[in-house]
């Protein structure tokens, strides 16, 4: 379904049940892996940051289980890959829609892309999974990396 995801999905960059008490806090975790694993620079964590106070990503689903993609610029990316948070309880993010909104988001991607041309295949992909209410609250209750990977393959 979602192959597109799971191949730009590192497994060591997937975390289930993330306790986090900000945004930020999701961002930086997210971050330190795909930095931990050669995706990205140092700079890349405040780059997202930067650039989620801006122009946030938080997706309004219609419901508590929202979503949100974070992302940069490729500067900041040494090779393409993706991480992904699921979030014990959710935190707030900007909606991407209304930035004055804020959105209890549950499930969190963060892209690291070194081809701005990707990313708009990348948030289609990711926007195509997460149309499902039923794949949102799977990978919510997903308690491995092998759940998730079932999920998305």
């Amino acid at each position: 379904m979602a192959e597109a995801l799971l191949n730009a999905l590192d497994p060591g960059a997937i975390v289930l049940g993330v306790k986090a008490a900000s945004d930020h806090d999701v961002i930086r975790i997210l971050a330190n892996r795909l930095q931990e694993l050669g995706y990205v620079k140092p700079s890349f964590a405040d780059a997202v940051i930067a650039r989620e106070a801006a122009l946030p990503t938080g997706l309004p689903l219609g419901g508590d289980n929202n979503v949100a993609v974070p992302h940069t610029d490729p500067e900041h990316v040494l090779k393409p890959g993706l991480a992904l948070a699921t979030l014990a309880e959710p935190v707030m993010f900007s909606n991407m829609e209304d930035a004055d909104e804020k959105l209890p988001v549950s499930v969190v991607f963060v892209m690291a892309l070194n081809d701005k041309d990707k990313q708009v295949e990348m948030l289609q992909e990711i926007a195509g999974t997460i149309q499902s209410p039923a794949i949102i609250a799977s990978l919510i209750a997903a308690k491995s990396i092998e759940d998730v990977s079932r999920l998305l393959g």
